[in-house]
């Protein structure tokens, strides 16, 4: 595949993370690298942004913002652990995150006002409203190299999935705490290991020829996909943005079952086999029950609990829909040229 080889000699076991340092995109991702590879208290020079519809695909601001966030996932090669609370490099992400919010306003905006009551229905008619077509193109028309690609662009969340919303566990309470961690306890393999949907991930990337490795893809993964796990990220470690990233995950389980559904048929399509499929099958079923327990349970009952917070848990919802579709639509538009949807490797 032009995916690249399956390369997993003195790579770290499976649960290790540790990603390995990219080439630098630009000038401000290549600002952090520079100081990353420097003891923790180096200073770093505070890029300038303006906020726009483009940074959100920005390939260099992006990546920069990713790899500021990944330090609270896991490590980076040959980088110290204590940047994670390197007050110099919190702001240095400041920056880039407030020209992330701002440029995510500007195409998100603020929804009208909502009852709390009204929640789960106005997460219903957010939902409705149908997006590019990419699940549909795998299901009938996408060659095993393009599964291959739509992996690939997903590894940057999946294999770590669930990890971004369960930064609300601890920021709830009550109901809609005990429905997150309902959520959350079936994404990591209800106490079954190889159940974990990372794992499971990881083993539908090896069927594939794939190279499971965290972090392996990280330097083909475009800015425009990087802006889908960013947003979680954002919206998980920011207690002011619990409502949204809790808005963000009732979004997710409520418009996962349908295109899982739709992978997996394009992958038997393509001769591929259970170990393949087997990630995909899991959420047509999970996430059908999930789909219930976030919106009703865990949105609008954090709406009930704090009707304030009503509008955040909307906008999340509106926010991962707007940079999904994004995202699609690049996948989808780079296939009807025939070219590849991700990155050339540098190296």
């Amino acid at each position: 595949m032009s995916t690249g080889p399956v390369s997993t000699a003195g790579a770290p076991a499976p649960h290790v993370r540790r990603t390995v340092l990219p080439a630098a995109r630009g000038p401000v991702s290549r600002i952090l690298l520079d100081v990353l590879r420097q003891a923790p208290g180096t200073p770093l020079e505070l890029p300038l942004l303006d906020p726009s519809r483009a940074l959100l695909g920005d390939d260099d601001v992006q990546l920069a913002l990713y790899l500021c966030y990944e330090l609270h996932y896991g490590a980076l090669d040959g980088v110290e652990d204590r940047w994670e609370w390197d007050p110099g490099l919190l702001a240095f992400r400041g920056v880039l995150e407030r020209a992330f919010e701002a440029s995510l306003a500007a195409v998100v905006p603020a929804p009208a006002a909502t009852a709390p009551a009204q929640v789960a229905a106005a997460l219903r008619a957010l939902v409705a409203r149908e997006g590019p077509p990419l699940a549909r193109y795998v299901e009938a028309r996408a060659t095993r190299e393009q599964v291959g690609e739509l992996l690939i662009h997903r590894s940057a969340y999946q294999l770590k999935e669930a990890d971004p919303h369960s930064w609300a566990i601890a920021r709830l309470a009550g109901p809609p705490k005990a429905a997150l961690v309902e959520v959350q306890a079936d994404e990591y393999g209800g106490g079954r290991a190889e159940r974990v949907h990372a794992t499971l991930f990881a083993k539908a990337m090896i069927a594939l020829g794939l190279d499971p490795a965290y972090g392996a893809y990280l330097e083909r993964i475009p800015g425009v996909t990087l802006a889908t796990v960013n947003l979680m990220s954002l919206c998980g470690l920011h207690r002011r943005l619990r409502g949204a990233i809790v808005g963000h995950l009732a979004a997710f389980e409520m418009t996962s079952s349908l295109p899982n559904r739709r992978y997996a048929n394009g992958l038997r399509r393509l001769g591929c086999g259970a170990d393949a499929t087997d990630f995909f099958d899991e959420h047509v079923e999970a996430d059908a029950v999930h789909e219930q327990i976030a919106a009703h349970d865990l949105a609008a009952g954090l709406a009930a609990a704090e009707p304030a917070l009503a509008d955040d848990v909307l906008w999340g919802a509106a926010a991962l829909l707007e940079l999904d579709a994004r995202a699609s639509r690049h996948l989808l538009d780079a296939w009807e040229r025939g070219a590849s949807s991700l990155l050339p490797s540098p190296r």
